[in-house]
């Protein structure tokens, strides 16, 4: 099996060179662009397990570009920014980021992280985990980032979406604490956190047709967190 891919999409060349030298001595393959336009040609050919992007790009809002991925891609998208304020943490987890860097950062962190990210991704899609699951008319494919309802209709989910629908799903009727999706999700506890849950839980909600006003599979228990009420079949 070939190592992991890693996309790095910076402006800055010298950004770029020590990612670039820093991740294949980690083992890992990569491919750096200085351009979205660039890169996305390349998504054409290239399926990438990683995807670095910065936010302040020359040609492209990286927003938008983090926001495509997330729906389209089933890769995990990190942030790599000089932005440090807590609303765009928050602006780029809402919209499908699995992690956010700040700069400056050490190269050797952002091997941990992908190296995290990646252990957490193979408990979603790997080959020991379950790829479908069956609930209520429902049919979660966690191989191609899909949801199924009865009449075959499918509608796609991010790769952030995919880890809190699994997180539930393998949780039935059972609690999941804020602590509990912190631990198994990563990421820092905080703000940013908690708002980047939140509004992936009321998309997952938006895509399963659920009442925003009462919930019937994803409820809130205020204080305490949520419980999925569905009835999950694996395979």
């Amino acid at each position: 099996m070939s190592s992991p891919l890693v996309t790095i999409l910076d402006d800055e060349p010298e950004i770029r060179d020590i990612l670039v030298t820093a991740l294949e001595q980690a083992g890992f393959r990569t491919r750096a662009f200085a351009r979205a336009t660039d890169f996305e040609a390349a998504l054409k050919t290239i399926t990438p397990d990683v995807c670095l992007v910065d936010l302040s790009l020359p040609d492209r809002d990286g927003l938008t570009l983090v926001h495509r991925l997330a729906l389209e891609k089933g890769a995990t998208i990190i942030i790599i920014s000089g932005r440090a304020q807590v609303q765009d943490r928050v602006t780029g987890l809402e919209l499908g980021a699995d992690d956010y860097i700040i700069k400056p950062f050490d190269p050797g962190e952002v091997v941990a992280r992908i190296r995290a990210r990646l252990r957490r991704d193979h408990l979603v899609t790997g080959s020991g985990a379950g790829q479908i699951a069956h609930f209520n008319g429902w049919t979660a494919h966690f191989d191609r980032f899909s949801l199924e309802d009865a009449d075959g209709e499918e509608t796609p989910f991010s790769h952030a979406e995919a880890e809190v629908l699994r997180l539930f799903l393998e949780r039935p009727k059972r609690l999941v604490s804020r602590a509990t999706m912190q631990e198994v999700l990563g990421g820092a506890a905080g703000e940013s956190f908690d708002r980047a849950m939140d509004v992936r839980i009321s998309r997952l909600r938006t895509k399963l047709r659920e009442d925003t006003k009462n919930p019937r599979l994803i409820k809130t228990i205020y204080g305490a967190g949520y419980i999925f009420l569905g009835d999950v079949t694996w395979g």
